[in-house]
This record gives structure tokens, sequence and C-alpha cells, in this order.
């Protein structure tokens, strides 16, 4: 019962903005004897509206209510206010209209990272290290603004010009540049290519709507060039569309191979079955997943898991089990509620347990680290009674992620985990970039196999430059110059040539990589 009025009340929440915005000092007709839920929260709205003394933002009001009431719903169902709908949509859609540049604020001015392939600013010939001062007569620069509003000025509706007042610090001049706003595609798959002549290596970052697209051709590509076993990274992948995870598994699978089952709020089970017109039903396969790993890279995983199809490789995985669906509330508002919960093919929910409080809910990764969890595999929490059987005899468990066929502990301790953040953060990015931007003539001569075979190295004293970086920023750190070298090399490789060099590199000795060559080379299903 409880339950059936919070829906109801979020529905009728998004009729009563509509009504009490268009209409002005129009008492509603209440039946003042009905007592149920909706029809307190009608009156009280009306009362505000019509009767209090004070000017109130109605809008501002019934969205604190809404957020108020779905915060009490599970973890996973959230309420979208206007302003950020339209970017999550973008995000999930695969592009937007705009020029085309990744930026970020140095000494408050907008200067441009990366150039973005395909987008109109690489056609019109801006490069990174511009600077952007001007847009269509807006000033940029020294005011302080924030992400969200340099975006809004450089974002817009398909083919509308913008003019820009570009200051080009290699060779201080500056000049003005006329474009029309174009799409500018936003990836889902992050990076694919050969790791040796048989083994090939695609990275998705979350599931969008393009993602099966771009997934299909790097598959088609691979294949071409002799891929016989494939590592399928999905972590740090927090999910997306349920429908693209159901496509991506359909490669793998065989006709009539359970990919996921779905439960509805009434009990009703619906399961998805693989059609056998997939492209790489054999062949080895690995899935690399991590704690970050959730909800649709869980789908795929678990499918890739309870066919005997592959391997899991890597750590216990977020434990998201439940289906959300957008609806609209009405100006521009949205809800994403849970409708459904999802089931692994032997028919286990990855769904951790949620007790009624988000913060200790998603505090839940630092609590394996405390643990010893990522540590010590062997200090993973297991509930027997959860346990399922696959085809091939292997034991899997639900009720808390997915759980993979081989672990990687990480041994660091908490200065080196310290350390490994900040060599993966914004932090190195923008250290790299400052020495860049001093002589970027001399790093565009930069050639990708020279990245690669290491000739940067000699450029710099990076180690020193690092330290100095640092101290500057009065963050301390204490990180050995091999580890320093090799995230300066991922992030020229980043800036320079894009995410897929960047990755290529990461991959270098890393240990999910390692041990999933290893289980490509010896296992077998």
């Amino acid at each position: 019962m409880k339950k059936n009025l919070v829906l109801l009340s979020i529905v009728f929440l998004s009729i009563c903005i509509g009504y009490l915005l268009g209409s002005e000092k129009q008492m509603f007709k209440i039946n003042a004897n009905d007592s149920s839920g909706i029809h307190r929260l009608q009156r009280l709205l009306s009362y505000i509206e019509n009767d209090y003394v004070e000017s109130i933002d109605t809008d501002s009001l019934v969205g604190e209510v809404i957020e108020n009431i779905v915060n009490r719903l599970d973890p996973h169902s959230v309420y979208i206010p206007a302003r950020q709908r339209k970017s999550i949509a973008e995000n999930m859609q695969g592009n937007f209209f705009g020029i085309g540049v990744s930026f970020f604020m140095h000494n408050d001015s907008v200067t441009i990272i990366r150039v973005l392939d395909n987008g109109p600013s690489k056609a019109a010939g801006l490069m990174a290290g511009d600077r952007i001062l001007i847009a269509n007569g807006d000033t940029l620069f020294n005011k302080n603004l924030s992400s969200e509003e340099i975006m809004q000025a450089l974002k817009g509706n398909a083919g509308t010009p913008v003019n820009l007042t570009i200051f080009r610090k290699s060779n201080g001049k500056t000049f003005s540049l006329d474009m029309n706003r174009g799409k500018v595609p936003l990836p889902s798959l992050e990076s694919s290519y050969m790791v040796d002549k048989t083994v090939g290596y695609i990275k998705i970052n979350r599931f969008s709507q393009t993602t099966y697209e771009e997934f299909d051709h790097a598959m088609n590509k691979l294949l071409a060039l002799g891929m016989e076993g494939l590592i399928l990274d999905l972590r740090d992948n927090p999910g997306g569309y349920l429908h693209t995870a159901k496509q991506i598994s359909n490669d793998f699978l065989k006709k009539n191979q359970t990919i996921v089952i779905t439960q509805s709020n009434l009990g009703e089970e619906e399961k998805s079955l693989a059609k056998g017109d997939g492209n790489f039903q054999e062949g080895g396969l690995v899935v690399l997943v991590n704690e970050q790993s959730a909800s649709a890279s869980e789908i795929v995983a678990g499918a890739i898991q309870d066919n005997d199809r592959g391997w899991v490789v890597g750590r216990r995985t977020f434990g998201k089990g439940l289906v959300q669906q957008q609806m609209p509330l009405g100006k521009g508002d949205a809800v994403r509620l849970t409708i459904a919960k999802y089931f692994t093919p032997t028919g286990r929910s990855i769904q951790r347990p949620y007790e009624g409080d988000r913060a200790a809910y998603y505090e839940d990764i630092s609590h394996r680290y405390h643990k010893g969890e990522m540590g010590d595999s062997k200090k993973v929490e297991v509930v027997d009674s959860l346990a399922f059987k696959t085809p091939n005899g292997r034991t899997v468990y639900g009720g808390g992620g997915i759980a993979p066929d081989f672990d990687i502990s990480y041994p660091n301790d908490e200065l080196e985990q310290w350390n490994s953040y900040f060599l993966n953060s914004n932090l190195m990015n923008n250290f790299v970039f400052e020495e860049m931007d001093k002589n970027r003539t001399r790093f565009n001569s930069l050639k990708e196999e020279d990245l690669l075979l290491d000739k940067f190295e000699s450029m710099l004293p990076w180690q020193e430059r690092f330290e100095a970086y640092c101290e500057e920023k009065e963050i301390e750190l204490e990180i050995k110059e091999q580890d320093v070298l090799k995230a300066v090399k991922a992030y020229l490789g980043l800036q320079l040539f894009g995410e897929n060099t960047f990755n290529q590199i990461k991959n270098e000795e890393d240990l999910f990589m390692e041990k999933a060559l290893q289980t490509l080379d010896r296992l077998a299903l």
C-alpha cells in the first residue's frame, strides 16, 4: 500500500505542477474529508500557492518533495531535474551538438586539451593549447565561469553559427574563427586494438545508444586482423541501456542460450535469449571487471560466466541488479524509477542488500578496502545459500555482484593506493598539459611509435618537474620515477593521439591484462 501511495504521489505531483503554474489564484475543489496521501499533498500545495503570505517558487518546492520521495525508494531510483536531463541524455545517446573540444580552465582561460575527432573544431583547424577568449561576443576569461556555463556558451542546435576569438599560444597570435555547430560523437567504445597477433582488446566505458554499432565495427575490424581471442574490458563501466547489454551478449552466445532474466514488479519473468547470429560464438573470451563495473556490465559478465562461454577476471563487481526506466514528470523533469529486477542465466541476483541508507550503500567499496577484501580475495564474504551451478559445473554466487573466476588482488597499502589515485587523476593530466604547453611544437613532432618506444623520457626531467608541480600545488606525494614516467607516457598518449593510445599504454604491465592473457593461453572451457 505504501509503495502504491509513493508512486501515485509522484504522478500526482507532476500533474499538480502543470496545474499550479497554469492558473492564477484559482482555488482547487478539495474534499476536506479525503485524507488519502495524494489529496493531503494536493491540499498542502493548494494552500501554499493560494494562501501563504510569502511568494514561493512552487517549481522548486515540488522538486524538493519529489526528490525526497524518490530518495526513500531503492538507491538507484533518482529524480532528474530539467537542468541535468539534457546532459544525461547526450551522454547516453552517444553524441551532442557543439564545437567538439575537451577543455579545462587554465589561469581562468578556456584552454583546449584535445580537439575531438570528427567534430566541427577539427575541421575548422582548432588545436590543442588554443585558448577560447570570446564566443559570440561573450567574454569567457577572467570571469570564474563554471564548466557548465562554458559548455552552454559553446553548445547549441545543429548548424547554428558560432564566432570564436582564439589565442594561439604557440605563435602568440589572436584571431577570429567562424564555424557552425555540428554533431560531436561521444564514443562509448573507448579503445580497440590487437594485443598480439591473435588476441584483440575492446574497452567499453558505458552502454549507450550507439555502443553496439561501435562494438560491431570494432569486432569486424579485429576479426579481419586475425583475432582468435578477445579481452572485453568492462572495468569502471557503470552500465547503461539494458538492450545494448543484450545486443553485445548476443554476439558471444549460441542460439537460445539465456542472456538475462528480468522480473517485473508483479513477479512476471521474461527470459532474453540469444538469436544465434553473433559473429564471435567461438574463440577465447575474457571479460575484465572491477568494483566499479555495474548494471549492464554485470549483465554481460553474468551471461558469459553462467553460460560457460568465457572467463571473468578481476574484482567483485558493484552489485546492481535493478532495472530503471526514465519517466517524464513535466517541465523537463524526469524520474528514473526501478521497474524490475534482473537475474543472470542461472537465476542468481547480483543486487547487493540495501537497508535504506544510501550513503552506506555507496560507501561499500571503501568498506571492501577496510575489510581487506581488495588485498585478499579469500576475505570476500560468500553466502553458501546463494550458490548456483553453471552447465559445466562451476560454482557461482549471487547476492553481491559478479565474483570473478580469477581474482586480481591489490597488494598495495593505503599510501600506494593514494599515489595511484593521483597518477590516474586530472592532476597528472594537467601536469602533462602544462609541460607540453611550454613547447608544444617540440611535442607535436613526437610520433606515436616514438612514444610507445619510450623516446619521450629524454625530453624532460619528468620526475623533477612533477615533484616541483606537486610542491606548488601543496600535495604531498612520494612516487617512484618509473610510476611517474608511465603516467606521463599515458597522458601524453591521450593528449596527442587519443583514448586508444592512452589505454594501450595503461595496459602495459597491467595485472588484469597479464592474467587475461594467461587465461586465454592456458585455459579452455
